[in-house]
């Protein structure tokens, strides 16, 4: 018997893995025993087959149904050099060269067997924690120099000790002492999708991450808010967290401990504005997304005016080996102020697409170029934008700049949620500045002024510079009016819609108007 490995995740169906499962199966019959797995997360190869043979797992991909038979031929089965055989895939460079940490077990069993996660590490985190006091736990978060893996960055453990030190006031609902845990998991940021691979390739990583969360602050209620558009993930986040109470991982007397937490999906409202923290808890309680002012912090009056923990996907998927291997031996990854790891996601015009998690530290040119191969097109590439839609168009002329949050702050960048999309020569950056404001606009919540306003006026500007009017005077206008959306708007869509305006402006600034069409070469020649 022959064993195969497929990923079962929507990365590999979404290119038909599920038809090369039916195949394999139709094929081969008896003859082998296909094992489904989460992604590697070599996304440019899915669907990728993986053979067990005495090296180890010799890849193939991207595998088609209809160049099966040619590869069985070849001696697939065998582990057979192809074109389209990669080696032993723990070998491959583009693994070897990360420092998985989140991530280290991508690949390696069904997401939902928990059995496996165990015997990966998995629940180590949760055991330790279970003989720490809250203060503890919180502590060697802090040590980890753990922050926010969203926009703001804000360091994880400082957010913890808020919550763990507010106290919860009577509730009519709740009772006293009630506080809350809530996934941000609207993963709306263009070109990212490492909250996904969380949820639907190491779920109980994610729930075990929560679950020391509420331990560390005196939560014992938690919420994992999801994007709508996530039908797979919903599905194995349900089914995670009926295996993991059933093993009393969730639910009351935790590993046989005192502690409860309780655990639910909520499905978000498909607006991106419900990312912000706030917003997310105004629709989380039922209501329309829109912006809270701040003060008070969600720690102090989070859902529902109770103390509440609001960190994204990947900030909690890092807490389970924070608290296994301790503090210090995250921190031990990164540079500066920017410790441990961060899951890249690298998309749009790339020609090896997916993930790379790697310590702080490492530049974007080796991200671009060693990790991700260059161009799809084969072209320079001409610029990247990193931190989604509200981030900056980043220059050839600054890809030796480190990855770390002061780094690309200083060149008015941010690493965000850490999806780079990658754009070409050919790409024109007029466009995508006019579609910056355009996306603010439309997403705005519309509950301040500048943002609301200002994004539709600096729209208009735009539209005027491309079209040749008054150039000078309306690149003047459009400064102020990304000025005022800056300081003055409530929340960081408002104030980060600027970015990627002011870094073609800065950088790419022939590209804002648009050519002007020759004249019809039309009647008498």
């Amino acid at each position: 018997m022959i064993t195969l490995y497929l990923s079962c995740d929507s990365c590999a169906q979404s290119v038909g893995a599920e038809e090369l499962a039916e195949a394999l199966y139709s094929q081969l019959g008896g003859q082998i025993e296909l094992k489904r797995t989460s992604t590697r997360g070599m996304l440019w190869l899915e669907p990728l087959l993986e053979v067990d043979t005495p090296r180890g797992r010799v890849g193939y991909g991207p595998v088609t149904v209809e160049e099966l038979p040619e590869l069985l031929a070849a001696g697939l089965l065998q582990g057979a050099e192809h074109p389209l055989c990669i080696g032993v895939v723990e070998e491959h460079p583009y693994l070897q060269r990360q420092q998985r940490l989140t991530f280290a077990n991508l690949g390696h069993y069904h997401p939902l067997d928990l059995e496996a996660y165990r015997a990966h590490g998995g629940w180590a985190g949760l055991e330790r924690a279970l003989s720490l006091s809250p203060q503890q736990i919180v502590d060697e978060v802090k040590t980890s120099g753990l922050r926010g893996r969203g926009g703001a960055a804000f360091p994880t453990g400082i957010k913890w000790q808020t919550v763990l030190d507010a106290q919860a006031p009577q509730h009519p609902d709740f009772g006293a002492g009630q506080k809350f845990i809530v996934c941000n998991a609207d993963e709306g940021d263009s070109g990212t999708f490492s909250d996904r691979l969380v949820m639907e390739d190491n779920p109980y990583q994610l729930i075990e991450g929560m679950v020391i969360a509420g331990l560390a602050v005196g939560a014992s209620r938690g919420y994992i808010y999801l994007r709508a558009e996530y039908p797979h993930a919903h599905q194995v986040l349900n089914e995670a967290i009926a295996r993991a109470e059933q093993a009393g991982y969730l639910g009351a007397q935790i590993g046989g401990s005192a502690h409860s937490f309780k655990l639910q999906v909520r499905l978000a409202a498909g607006a991106y504005i419900c990312g912000e923290e706030t917003a997310l808890l105004e629709s989380l309680e039922g209501k329309r997304g829109m912006v809270r002012a701040k003060p008070p912090l969600p720690a102090i009056q989070g859902l529902f005016g109770l103390p509440t923990v609001v960190n994204n996907v990947i900030s909690l998927a890092c807490i389970p080996l924070i608290l296994s291997q301790g503090g210090e031996y995250y921190r031990d990854f990164g540079m500066g102020r920017s410790r441990g790891t961060m899951p890249l996601q690298l998309a749009g015009n790339i020609k090896q697409g997916g993930l790379v998690e790697v310590a702080f530290g490492i530049t974007l040119r080796e991200i671009l170029y060693d990790f991700g191969g260059g161009s799809a097109s084969g072209r320079p590439i001409k610029a990247v934008q990193i931190g989604g839609p509200l981030g900056a168009y980043i220059p050839p002329e600054h890809f030796d700049t480190p990855l770390d949050y002061e780094a690309l702050a200083a060149i008015g960048g941010m690493v965000g949620h850490g999806g780079l999309v990658v754009f070409d020569e050919q790409a024109d950056m007029g466009k995508l500045a006019a579609f910056a404001m355009e996306f603010c606009a439309l997403e705005s919540c519309g509950k301040c002024t500048p943002c609301r306003i200002g994004s539709t006026r600096a729209q208009e500007v735009l539209g005027k510079i491309r079209q040749g009017e008054q150039t000078e005077a309306n690149l003047h206008l459009l400064q102020d009016l990304c000025d005022t959306l800056e300081q003055a708007s409530l929340c960081a869509l408002g104030g980060m819609a600027p970015y990627p305006v002011k870094s073609i402006v800065k950088y790419f600034p022939a590209e804002l108007q648009q050519p002007q069409q020759p004249p019809h070469a039309g009647g008498q020649h």
